[in-house]
């Protein structure tokens, strides 16, 4: 087992971040929220691989991960990274499990406000809310249909996520933070609106593992 004192990104912010695209100011389009509804709406559920890298405000790659994910609505999903280290994270709806396997540790919080407007777990949420809570953008791009999503709120862990479609299928996320940080996640093997079995969603905590339990 590693030292627990190991210096390791947040398992749910690793399992959550999206970088920001590199094209142009996305231009304002009346109906964004309308089309992205149209997308996202009739998404029951979702399941992918996926690779992922974070790069800093100078283009230089600071990390990268790959693993596989799963998401149900409402309120569920389950992110595994395979490597370069073995993280976990699920939510069955009422609370977010973020498991660390080699530091014996797992992080248990409340599916608060903030939690649910990470960007993974957004999109086990409702589509409602999207428009609600942010200021949707939409233009298109040579990687497909691009939806910009700017938070209303400050309290927020990104100034900008993206969603890119091709055709109807959703392909990548993309995250900007407030440091300028960019995290890229693409998907591939992708099934929508398959069978997944509800039982991915529970987590049970293996035995002898630390528990922190956060508090809203």
């Amino acid at each position: 087992m590693r030292d627990k004192q190991t210096q390791r990104p947040s398992p749910l912010v690793f399992a959550a971040s999206a970088l920001g695209l590199t094209f142009g100011a996305p231009a304002w389009a009346d109906d964004a929220a309308e089309r992205l509804t149209e997308r996202l709406e009739p998404l029951e559920n979702y399941q992918a691989d996926f690779q992922q890298q974070i790069l800093d405000g100078s283009g230089e790659r600071l990390q990268s991960a790959r693993g596989e994910m799963w998401l149900s609505r409402p309120g569920m999903l389950r992110w595994e990274v395979e490597a370069p280290y073995s993280q976990t994270v699920v939510s069955d709806g009422d609370d977010v499990y973020m498991y660390d396997p080699d530091l014996e540790q797992v992080t248990v919080q409340a599916m608060d406000d903030r939690v649910t407007h990470t960007p993974a777990l957004l999109l086990s949420g409702s589509v409602d809310d999207l428009a609600s809570s942010y200021e949707v953008f939409y233009e298109q791009s040579d990687a497909g249909d691009m939806f910009t999503l700017v938070p209303i709120s400050a309290d927020t862990l990104f100034e900008e996520l993206s969603l890119v479609f091709e055709a109807e299928t959703l392909t990548e996320l993309w995250m900007m933070d407030s440091t300028g940080q960019r995290t890229a996640i693409r998907f591939s093997n992708i099934t929508s609106n398959g069978r997944i079995d509800p039982t991915i969603f529970d987590f049970d905590i293996p035995e002898g593992t630390d528990v922190i339990r956060e508090e809203l």
